[in-house]
């Protein structure tokens, strides 16, 4: 006898409780009945069963599947807040920094978490924080633009640097870039910014300039220089005309650093740097147009806060093997550890230096640098929001 659907999901919500608590047997003679009711595939009712059992509440602090919730709103909670605190990373990265985390957080008393859910927190695996996480993790992608324009002088001077070059244990073998900020109008004159990372131990700087001259480019990245905990031993950069010239190269042989380019047109011989083009520049201040003094101080303001949010608190993988299997690559990558941690860990970098990141270290509260670079970020996005308006009633004013 037919029956229509109503009827239907009215019987099987009404069997679901009774089939998540029958044996097998039980549940095979239950199916038996409802198909000769229903006259569905018995697969397809089994499948209705547990899916109206998960939806229901049954009470006593259970799921649907009967086993209680080891995680509740006592350690999600947390967990969120340090998610969002370290920048929303994968679960791995997230697992590696979370005792840190907890211990930094609760001396600047920024974060208190019960005995029993910080036990659950440093047991939590990383596959399982992606799963908790994986609700809140959807972010709009936006995509960039290069404004790399190839110097062909010097170039043979200069020697050639693949990705597969680097095998360099030793901080200061560093690659750098300019990142564009036109907002996808590239007439006139806007600001770029200059990102110096180092391919041993990922420490990263950044410096917003004016243009991509090689006055502002040269005078940038001798600031950088200053900033590195460690001596500046090499150089690589693309091909570009702002890098590829005579006054930087004569500066790299008179202070003997070692400077190489890349292959034209091969993004992943810059590799390293390029990664962080996306997490240190355009995750902070994203896709606008940037062509002010005031917009520049603001760059260059967030970029202040955001070496030390970055280098202390931020954890990277780094690549360990690399194995091709027929038609597949399977990577392996060590235990995600911050710059700090990694500038630490090297025996080449000096104890002194050392004993002062430790000491600045311990003065550091990565809750209060994230509402921090918050602010500074509202203040460049609002300026550069408000500009674009007034930019479009201009025109309209003009037509």
């Amino acid at each position: 006898m037919a029956i229509d659907m109503k009827t239907r999901r009215t019987l099987i919500r009404e069997k679901a409780s009774q089939y998540r608590k029958a044996t097998k047997k039980q549940r095979g003679r239950l199916l038996d009945e409802l198909q000769s009711w229903v006259g569905s595939d018995r697969q397809a009712l089994a499948r209705a069963l547990r899916e109206a059992d998960s939806r229901h509440d049954w009470g006593g602090g259970r799921t649907g599947s009967g086993r209680t919730p080891i995680y509740g709103d006592e350690v999600i909670d947390p967990l969120k807040r340090i998610w969002a605190i370290l920048s929303f990373p994968c679960g791995k990265r997230l697992a590696a920094q979370m005792g840190e985390m907890l211990t930094v957080l609760g001396r600047f008393g920024e974060l208190r978490v019960e005995a029993t859910a910080h036990e659950k927190l440093l047991a939590m695996s990383a596959s399982t924080i992606d799963r908790r996480l994986a609700v809140e993790r959807k972010r709009l992608e936006l995509t960039g633009r290069s404004r790399t324009k190839p110097g062909t002088l010097l170039r043979s001077q200069i020697p050639i640097r693949t990705f597969a070059d680097w095998d360099d244990l030793r901080p200061g073998f560093t690659e750098m870039d300019l990142v564009s900020h036109e907002g996808g109008n590239a007439r006139g004159e806007f600001c770029y910014t200059l990102t110096l990372t180092d391919v041993a131990t990922g420490w990263t700087e950044c410096h917003a300039v004016r243009n991509r001259a090689e006055r502002w480019t040269f005078e940038a990245l001798k600031g950088l220089r200053k900033r590195l905990p460690f001596p500046l031993l090499g150089l690589d950069s693309d091909n570009g005309s702002e890098f590829i010239n005579h006054h930087l190269h004569r500066y790299c042989k008179q202070e003997r650093i070692t400077f190489t380019r890349a292959r034209p047109y091969r993004k992943n011989d810059n590799c390293f740097v390029e990664q962080k083009n996306y997490t240190a520049v355009r995750q902070m201040v994203g896709y606008f147009r940037y062509d002010t003094p005031t917009e520049r101080a603001l760059l260059n303001r967030i970029y202040h806060l955001h070496r030390l949010y970055f280098n202390f608190f931020q954890p990277q993988m780094k690549l360990v093997e690399k194995i091709r299997i027929g038609s597949r690559v399977r990577r392996r990558y060590d235990k995600p550890k911050t710059p700090y941690q990694r500038v630490l860990e090297s025996p080449t970098v000096e104890e002194a230096v050392k004993e002062r990141l430790r000491n600045e270290y311990q003065t550091l509260n990565p809750a209060a640098l994230r509402r921090q670079l918050n602010d500074l970020q509202d203040q460049l996005w609002k300026r550069s929001a408000l500009k674009e308006e007034r930019r479009k009633q201009d025109a309209s004013g003009a037509l």
